[in-house]
């Protein structure tokens, strides 16, 4: 039965921003709530192994979201599983729907929505997720040291995470369906100039294959010719785009062209008493640090809001 319930900050997301947000306004004494409609942690819960996140020279991405997330159940985050499907202002109240029918209230809302990577959709991409598929090259590419990586995609992303690949690969062979990058002219020419780099043009990945542990061979097709063929790859790396989940706000929120929320140095969006923390929001690089960071100071910059309508209510009272 559906149900309406008042907090003083509403985390919607459970990833590595929206715990640690939660953890620092639970340790404020907030009633705070984080909403995940998967396992706590986010897309770290779905990692293999983490060797980027300092204190842990390697540990289970499972394991750190279980961390993270017992850390901030000790000072008292509540933890939900919902689905959200709606964050609006209504008064100084900040209001999330959700798809149980659920109303969350509070005075302020962190949204730590994340995104996702766009896939490709051929078979064996699920089934090889973090068995050699991965969309995230410093996160992962040290497990793949020398061994040949199969880069997907043409943009400024493929091409710089390709040549940063050649740090650990053997070789590097970036496939793309056209036969001319769209990456900048710059980055596409350190490209050229790196003997560890090879392209393979008008080409789709139609499958990938592997053995019971790992990839083994990506199967091609060429979209000029129709010739089909099998390279064998120890990893392969599609990077086709990345969809933040920035579209749940009913009043217009302020995005870049990429649709990342904008915020400014409080993490505060355009929409007042409404913050943005981790991957949804518009910055450099998607880090596990990145996120914990922005979290900390949007809970940090969402109490100081608080206390200001406090005090305003005092002042009225």
């Amino acid at each position: 039965m559906a149900d309406e319930k008042k907090y003083d900050v509403v985390i919607v997301g459970g990833g590595p921003g929206g715990l640690c947000a939660g953890l620092y306004t639970a340790r404020a004494n907030r009633k705070v709530v984080c909403l995940e409609m998967y396992l706590p942690g986010g897309q770290i819960a779905l990692t293999g192994d983490v060797e980027d996140y300092p204190g842990f020279e390697q540990i289970s991405g499972s394991e750190l979201a279980m961390k993270f997330a017992e850390h901030a159940r000790k000072f008292g985050l509540e933890i939900e599983m919902e689905q959200v499907e709606e964050v609006y202002c209504d008064g100084d109240d900040r209001v999330v729907r959700c798809a149980s029918g659920n109303i969350y209230r509070a005075k302020a809302i962190i949204l730590s929505t994340g995104g996702s990577p766009v896939k490709l959709g051929v078979p064996g991409e699920e089934e090889y997720s973090g068995k050699g598929v991965s969309y995230c090259a410093i996160c992962d590419g040290a497990f793949f040291k020398d061994r040949v990586i199969a880069v997907i995609g043409g943009g400024d992303a493929a091409v710089e995470e390709g040549a940063f690949l050649t740090k650990f690969a053997s070789r590097v062979i970036i496939i793309h369906r056209r036969d001319q990058l769209r990456a900048q002219k710059i980055i596409q020419q350190r490209a050229f100039d790196n003997d560890k780099i090879e392209f393979v043009w008008d080409t789709v990945v139609e499958s990938i294959n592997g053995d019971d542990q790992r990839v083994t061979d990506l199967a091609l097709k060429n979209v000029k010719t129709g010739e089909t063929s099998t390279l064998e790859v120890g990893a392969v790396f599609p990077y086709l785009g990345f969809r933040p989940r920035s579209d749940i706000t009913r009043e217009a929120i302020k995005k870049d062209q990429g649709g990342y929320i904008l915020t400014d140095q409080n993490m505060e969006t355009s929409i007042k008493g409404v913050y943005a923390c981790g991957d949804v929001r518009a910055q450099l690089v998607r880090q596990i640090t990145n996120a914990v960071g922005d979290g900390t100071t949007a809970a940090v910059a969402a109490e100081k809001y608080m206390e200001e309508l406090e005090d305003k209510a005092a002042q009225r009272a």
